[in-house]
């Protein structure tokens, strides 16, 4: 048995303390599906063993990608990086004008013969995080120049933001945000984030304005303007309560974690499956709270995400690579800004936004590209281990040191 698990630490190389937190996550997303599935299971045939099946089959796929991807030298991927965001334009294209319609929102696409629905903006997502750190590998000498460092990166962002913002405004936005951070601490100068702020800025404002004057240019500009308004405030009834599905299950969410209370119960001890919408995706960590208290499933979850970053960073600092390290950072960023997101919209800290979190939330292509994006993270810790991270360091006003 001894040699057996030490040859699993042999072949899992990279950051062992990622390795850690994937793997307590995956744990908590098993134990807490088949807890939360019942109503799921209700409503199909009873069988809830059939989607803990589902989900053991889909984390042990996402396993199998993570360690054949850390497996990679990073360098690789940065050679793809083009031809994946280009790709991955051609997909947000597609969707667009071909993908299945489900309320107003067309993020899936169906592949033939094998009858598996993508969303493409995952892809998209993993994408256009990759092409952003390798575009300011090559870039990172122009980087102070409008036109020639700052507007073609600026242009490819804002393209595929664009292309998910009809179907999905919150991926748009906080994909959007991810990448200006990642331009930031890439070395992209102070002055040019100001022209970013304003840029966005005014992008928000046009983008009410048309929503407001016409509805029908932006299918889901009523659902958005509603979320929103309803979060600050806008949109109460005339006692005071709540106004739309959004904020019904956001109550719902709050009495889930009320009754958590502080410490554990232990797994199947919530009763919140049987009133609680979508307990096993959306609003999994309302769920989490309630069955394992606010100090082990809350602030736990927290500092597990908080400490994935914390360990994205540690590998930054230490690659000598720039496009491995904007794209460790980022990959860091683009999974712990969601799972902040997720777990924010259930205390009321943002509104509602349809994030899974990441690695524990029912099924879904989102948990195979978590899962592809932790691979490539340890991709370039074991590199950066190795001591050959393949590219000389740059540098720049704003880069980590």
């Amino acid at each position: 048995m001894n040699e057996l698990l030490a040859g699993i630490r042999e072949r899992l190389e990279g950051d062992r303390v990622l390795w850690g937190i994937a793997l307590v996550l995956t744990v908590a997303s098993l134990v807490t599906v088949y807890s939360a599935i019942s109503t799921l299971a209700y409503k199909a045939d009873g069988n809830s063993a059939k989607f803990l099946f589902k989900q053991i089959g889909l984390l042990t796929g996402g396993w199998v990608v993570m360690f054949g991807v850390h497996r990679i030298h990073f360098k690789y991927f940065g050679k793809l990086a083009n031809a994946l965001f280009v790709l991955a334009i051609a997909a947000l294209v597609f969707t667009l004008l071909f993908g299945t319609d489900i309320n107003d929102a067309r993020r899936w696409i169906k592949i033939p013969f094998i009858g598996l629905t993508v969303q493409t903006s995952d892809f998209a997502k993993l994408a256009l995080v990759l092409w952003v750190a390798r575009q300011l590998q090559v870039r990172a000498h122009v980087l102070h120049d409008v036109w020639q460092g700052l507007m073609p990166i600026l242009g490819g962002i804002g393209i595929v933001c664009l292309l998910i913002l009809p179907s999905d405004f919150s991926t748009a936005a906080m994909l959007g945000a991810i990448c200006v951070t990642m331009l930031f601490v890439g070395g992209l100068p102070w002055s040019h984030m100001f022209r970013i702020a304003t840029l966005a800025l005014v992008g928000l404002v046009s983008l009410y304005g048309i929503g407001k004057a016409a509805p029908e240019a932006l299918p889901r500009f009523g659902t958005w303007a509603n979320r929103m308004e309803s979060f600050v405030g806008f949109a109460t009834g005339e006692d005071g309560g709540a106004t739309s599905a959004e904020d019904y299950q956001i109550e719902l969410a709050q009495v889930a974690i009320h009754k958590g209370g502080l410490f554990p119960h232990g797994p199947a001890s919530g009763t919140s499956r049987n009133f609680l919408p979508h307990p096993y995706s959306d609003m999994i960590f309302a769920f989490i709270v309630e069955e394992w208290g606010a100090i082990v499933g809350g602030l736990g979850l927290v500092l597990l995400y908080l400490a994935l970053l914390f360990r994205a960073s540690r590998t930054a600092i230490k690659c000598e690579s720039a496009f491995g390290r904007n794209l460790v950072l980022g990959l860091g960023l683009m999974i712990t800004v969601q799972a902040l997101v997720n777990m924010g919209v259930s205390v009321r800290l943002f509104p509602t936004t349809g994030q899974p979190l990441p690695l524990v939330s029912y099924g879904g292509t989102s948990l195979l590209f978590t899962c592809l994006s932790l691979g490539i993270m340890l991709a370039v810790s074991r590199v950066v281990q190795q001591g050959d991270s393949g590219s000389p360091r740059a540098t720049g006003p704003n880069t980590l040191t």
